[in-house]
């Protein structure tokens, strides 16, 4: 444990400068932006350039770059994320209120991800070179090329509104209706993970290849170990470390995927809320969108970080 704290330290000491990285890199992205504050402020009107002029240096947006990403960074240390020009609301509130149901729709799509991934990656390499492993590398190929929005642009028109098994869009509350949460939800999981699951499934049945045909395998199966015991025990976790390695950047794509997702499905998530920010030119929404949804890809590979270390205890004597 003590081993595991200590790199634990040491992964977020590491995370202050990547997060801090991450916030200059969206800042300057913003900065350069054709979406102004000042435009989207007099959107409709017909300011003349002192009453621009005024409001850029009522807000700051005039003072160096420096001086103003210094300010970005203290005012989000104090959980500001600026204010939006139109609806006069903090960022935060919009952001807060849109980021439970990505959070909900991105889990879902893990976890049917992960499981699809291990099922059928540990069957063909079980089965290797045999029907099921030939059927589930088709499978898989055909889940790497197929994108999430055509996808779910299929499901819609055959599992919706063909056949009327769900919902063609919407979004309905657990505490209202838990079955109408989920029926809300599983298509734009399904769409979200299978993508990933097929990639997953691919490395999974490699990874779980080279350990099958390692020495340590066939003496533990030769010394009468029922091969069960050594497929779940020892092989399945020495398999998990580049799964994991790829699981954490298929995270971040699962939370990106989301936003496309969301719009397609019409679902009142982060995607909805940096689509209505592009389009009513908000950049104070867009730029609260984008490091929300970096800030968790962030994070999520330092809780992977933390995972190998469960996983692999070679990580946690070499640490």
């Amino acid at each position: 444990m003590a081993v595991i704290a200590r790199m634990l330290v040491r992964r977020l000491l590491i995370l202050i400068p990547l997060l801090l990285g991450v916030i200059l890199f969206v800042f300057i992205v913003m900065r350069f932006s054709e979406n102004k504050p000042e435009y989207a402020y007099f959107q409709g009107a017909n300011p003349t350039p002192e009453q621009v002029h005024q409001f850029q240096l009522e807000n700051g947006l005039l003072d160096p770059l420096p001086i103003r990403y210094l300010r970005f960074v203290g005012d989000l240390a104090q959980g500001d994320m600026g204010t939006s020009v139109l609806t006069k609301s903090p960022v935060l509130d919009s952001v807060l209120t849109a980021l439970p149901l990505t959070l909900q729709l991105t889990f879902l799509g893990l976890l049917i991800g992960v499981v699809t991934a291990l099922l059928f990656g540990v069957t063909a390499a079980i089965f290797r070179d045999r029907w099921p492993d030939q059927l589930i590398r088709v499978l898989s190929l055909t889940g790497v090329a197929a994108p999430s929005f055509w996808l779910a642009l299929l499901m819609i028109q055959y599992l919706a509104v063909d056949a009327g098994l769900f919902p063609t869009g919407g979004y309905i509350n657990p505490a209202d209706s838990f079955t109408g949460w989920l029926r809300s939800l599983t298509l734009p999981a399904l769409a979200l993970s299978l993508p990933v699951a097929a990639q997953l499934t691919r490395i999974v049945r490699t990874s779980m290849v080279e350990e099958l045909d390692k020495d340590y395998v066939r003496t533990a199966i030769g010394s009468g170990l029922p091969p069960v015991v050594v497929v779940g025990r020892n092989v399945l976790r020495n398999a998990l470390i580049n799964p994991l390695t790829v699981l954490g950047l298929r995270v971040g794509y699962l939370l990106g995927g989301a936003v496309v997702i969301e719009t397609i499905f019409s679902l009142p998530g982060m995607g909805k809320l940096m689509i209505d920010g592009v389009t009513n030119g908000d950049p104070a929404v867009v730029q609260g969108v984008v490091l929300t949804i970096a800030t968790g890809f962030v994070v999520v590979n330092l809780v992977v970080d933390v995972l190998y270390l469960l996983v692999n205890p070679r990580l946690r004597s070499a640490g």
